[in-house]
């Protein structure tokens, strides 16, 4: 009876130890186009650490605007480096936090099979109704798109069929509903999207879509803020961001 005791108290102790001593959540704010892989990184986080990450999803200038009005947010994964940059400026950010997290690719596309061609040369032949872009005051894609076609003299004749989204999401949304013929959106959303026609805008046509990452000084104290932004560092991290068609420093 003594030696069974000494078994269950040791099978006992090794669940104890294994588990998370303590588990704790942090709320985080999800540039839109970061949706599907931030859930994995979520998902993986849990795994390892036994913390959650509460995801919120939308545009980083719409973010940034609550942010600055007191939202609750301890981690902040916006689109660009203007705004992480401009929370250190703020005083809303922990300095030295800010890191490139991923570098964002954006697409031109479309449902409609052979509608995108693969030079976007469609931008200049201008047969179609609508194409529809991330508003660009509060979302960066938006504002590459915005370069794109600058740099492609098609802006003037484009701009009369150009439909806004609040954000990256609702730009995509936009075309997969057939609001809009094509639309820019970014990689990450189609990379796994079969059918319809894309062209991956070459990087020359814009300035690098360089999305960063900030410890808000709201989660300072939390473990679970800095255990997130560390994972997000890390090699599982980095592997889902890569898969999503994203570049890494």
């Amino acid at each position: 009876m003594l030696n069974l005791a000494r078994i269950v108290f040791a099978a006992l102790t090794t669940i104890v130890v294994a588990a998370p001593l303590s588990a704790a959540e942090t709320q985080v704010a999800v540039a839109a186009n970061f949706t599907e892989p931030a859930k994995e990184i979520a998902a993986a986080y849990l795994k390892a650490t036994g913390n959650t990450a509460v995801l919120s999803f939308g545009s980083s200038g719409a973010f940034y605007t609550q942010m600055a009005h007191g939202a609750p947010f301890e981690v902040f994964l916006s689109a660009d480096a203007d705004r992480p940059k401009k929370a250190e400026q703020d005083g809303l950010a922990v300095p030295g936090s800010r890191f490139t997290y991923a570098i964002g690719r954006l697409v031109l596309y479309s449902t409609i099979p052979g509608l995108v061609d693969a030079q976007g040369a469609v931008l200049k032949g201008g047969k179609f109704t609508h194409i529809s872009i991330a508003d660009p005051t509060a979302a960066p894609y938006g504002t590459a798109a915005m370069q794109t076609m600058t740099k492609l003299n098609v802006l003037a004749t484009l701009t009369p069929k150009i439909v806004k989204g609040s954000s990256i999401t609702q730009a995509y949304q936009f075309v997969a509903t057939g609001a809009a013929e094509l639309g820019f959106v970014a990689q990450s959303q189609v990379i796994t999207v079969a059918g319809g026609s894309r062209w991956l805008v070459p990087m020359t046509l814009h300035k690098p879509i360089d999305q960063q990452a900030v410890l808000l000084w709201t989660g300072a104290k939390n473990p679970a803020a800095a255990a997130f932004v560390k994972f997000l560092k890390g090699p599982e991290a980095v592997a889902i961001i890569k898969r999503y068609g994203y570049e890494v420093h």
